[in-house]
């Protein structure tokens, strides 16, 4: 297929890079501090915390370790069961499958492409332990019933919140409804340290233990508030905490959140106002955000018709120098899914979504031009077929 025209190659994702990033990365490194836990950890702690609602942020190395916490704070053992999408990524499966759990997969949504609410009460029995939600391109799932389903059955609610930072359900913060909630700073997030992560305790009688865990499980931050006179190994844990280079990066960007979400919301809407009628003529679905939430704009997606639709359409920007990507391809299908006793057809939303998902170019310095470049091209797929 012969290239529309000659332009530059738009990447998929380029991490952002914030105004002081560079200096607070010096300022960091002259500290003589590099290691965990000094002052840009504790900013980031501050503001997160300040900004979020939450009672207490713990910086963790990446999002896949702040879900292996949750999984020690859940005191997750063999035998154990945990309900969660199919449709995610393999962290927040491994978090718990590490402490001998087995998850329970459901279907999702076909709007939101989140865990479909009506199907948790189902799966559960006398092993189910909690429930792991995944806020899919920080558009929230159905909180109400689902915290309404664990309450009742004494369950606990783990919210993967990878996407979700800033994002809203009815008006409340994502990340402050389950007991914890897991947050990723990935090169590929809003807010991005390379890598990074946080855990988010809502529940403030896992705090003290949280921070056990997170310090290799000894009692160092009692410690260091001086309310034991040395500290030693006193429970299960591991090296969680990030460097202090590490914070010093995504304190620089938490600091500009507000712009940088306001340009994503405006790269967002593009997409959207531009594509929607296209998208209704050729069959191709949009990203559905309910009324009542609030979306982080992490991402911005299409369902096209089917999967052989959505691979040429894939190539086809890649031959016009755009680079999309389709996003995760259902747990249950792989071979680790299939070990636990999975089979094709088994999630069949999950199953049809993932075939037909494509992501589009998405990052803060996107420019107008580019973006208009992609949005040019992908009309032109079904007229130049």
């Amino acid at each position: 297929m012969k290239k529309l025209e000659s332009h530059n190659l738009i990447d998929f994702n380029r991490p952002y890079i914030a105004s002081k990033q560079f200096d607070y990365v010096r300022e960091a490194i002259q500290s003589g501090h590099i290691s965990g836990d000094g002052q840009f950890t504790r900013k980031c702690h501050a503001w997160l915390e300040d900004h979020l609602g939450v009672k207490k942020a713990l910086l963790t190395t990446n999002c896949t370790h702040a879900l292996e916490m949750s999984a020690l704070l859940l005191d997750l053992k063999p035998g154990d069961e945990v309900i969660t999408p199919s449709f995610t990524f393999v962290s927040t499966v491994n978090a718990f499958i590490l402490r001998g759990a087995k998850p329970v997969f459901a279907d999702i949504r076909t709007d939101t492409l989140n865990i479909d609410e009506e199907q948790i009460e189902a799966l559960v029995n006398e092993r189910t332990r909690a429930i792991f939600v995944v806020h899919y391109a920080g558009v929230g799932c159905e909180m109400d019933k689902i915290l309404e389903v664990a309450s009742r059955l004494n369950l606990q609610v783990v919210e993967d919140n990878a996407h979700g930072l800033f994002g809203k359900y009815r008006g409340k913060m994502l990340g402050t409804f389950g007991s914890m909630a897991c947050q990723s700073f990935h090169e590929t997030k809003n807010i991005s340290s390379g890598e990074g992560g946080a855990l988010l305790i809502n529940d403030a009688k896992l705090m003290e233990r949280a921070e056990i865990i997170r310090e290799k499980g000894t009692d160092r931050s009692r410690f260091f508030r001086g309310q034991v006179d040395k500290y030693s190994w006193v429970d299960l844990g591991s090296s969680y905490l990030p460097s202090e280079i590490i914070a010093a990066v995504l304190f620089s960007q938490l600091e500009e959140a507000e712009k940088i979400q306001e340009r994503r919301r405006k790269i967002w809407e593009t997409y959207d106002q531009s594509l929607s009628e296209w998208a209704a003529e050729n069959d191709i679905k949009l990203p559905t955000v309910p009324e009542y939430c609030e979306q982080s704009y992490h991402l911005f997606y299409m369902l096209l018709p089917n999967l052989n639709e959505r691979q040429r359409f894939i190539q086809f920007l890649r031959e016009n120098d755009i680079y999309s990507v389709f996003h995760y391809v259902p747990l249950h299908t792989s071979t680790m899914g299939r070990s636990l006793g999975y089979k094709d057809g088994d999630m069949p939303i999950t199953e049809d979504m993932s075939d037909r998902l494509v992501r589009l170019p998405f990052y803060f310095d996107l420019s107008e031009s580019d973006q208009k470049q992609v949005i040019s091209v992908i009309k032109e797929f079904y007229t130049k077929r």
